[in-house]
């Protein structure tokens, strides 16, 4: 029985949404240009779905990249893949959104770092491998500086936005060691959180709409400062 697939990525800069059924991808929009999620991403699926003549009741499972990644970028794409769920009674996978980044390669034995460009020279990071064929994660996703960690990679193949930023600091902490992966596969493609939720769901790995939820990893910026100020509060008021 075939699996066609609905899969956005909205937790970086790209807005991308793709359409696969079994290994063939039907079609793919990535749109690089502004950070207006909210207003295009669903003009890109409806347009998608309208080329491709599918109804939204046509998706056996919609996907969504889950994080970690831009606060409002993630909502956006989450709430659309839990609306369009909803609206046909379908079940969602959520893939991490560094996860689906290392789809994007297919290096065998060779360990793949996806670094994502969380400002103030810290990166959301996790390193996998692909052995025979099956991807495995090395290091859990988290957040560090830049440094810190490349120098635990300690070499392969770099992918994700961090690259463009901080590519640079890659070669010279590692050099030769270190491979950056082409342009067009460093950033976020629907079409490889799709993949990577067909294995999922093959696995039973789905989910109720209602049950997908946002991995942040860290505070929003308006949460750290209200943390900054109770805690300046707090001591204050110990004086």
């Amino acid at each position: 029985m075939s699996m066609r697939i609905l899969a956005i990525d909205t937790a970086s800069d790209a807005a991308t949404a793709a359409v696969t059924e079994d290994d063939l991808l039907l079609g793919e929009y990535v749109l690089n240009h502004k950070k207006t999620h909210s207003q295009k991403i669903m003009v890109m699926i409806e347009r998608l779905m309208s080329d491709l003549e599918l109804d939204v009741s046509d998706i056996d499972i919609f996907a969504a990249a889950k994080g970690p990644g831009s606060f409002t970028g993630l909502r956006i794409g989450i709430a659309t893949a839990k609306a369009l769920a909803h609206s046909v009674n379908k079940p969602v996978v959520g893939v991490g959104t560094l996860e689906g980044i290392a789809y994007n390669l297919s290096a065998e034995n060779v360990p793949i770092t996806v670094v994502m460009d969380a400002r103030r020279s810290f990166v959301f990071n996790a390193s996998y491998i692909f052995e025979g064929g099956v991807l495995q994660e090395i290091t859990a996703p988290n957040v560090c500086g830049i440094e810190e960690c490349v120098k635990r990679a300690g070499g392969g193949i770099f992918a994700g936005d961090g690259v463009n930023a901080y590519g640079g600091v890659i070669r010279d902490i590692l050099g030769e060691k270190a491979e950056l992966a082409p342009p067009h596969l460093r950033m976020a493609h629907a079409s490889s959180v799709a993949y990577a939720a067909r294995i999922m769901a093959e696995n039973g790995k789905t989910m109720n709409y209602a049950e997908l939820v946002p991995e942040y990893l860290r505070l929003s910026q308006a949460e750290q400062e209200l943390l900054k100020k109770q805690e300046l509060l707090k001591k204050q008021e110990a004086k």
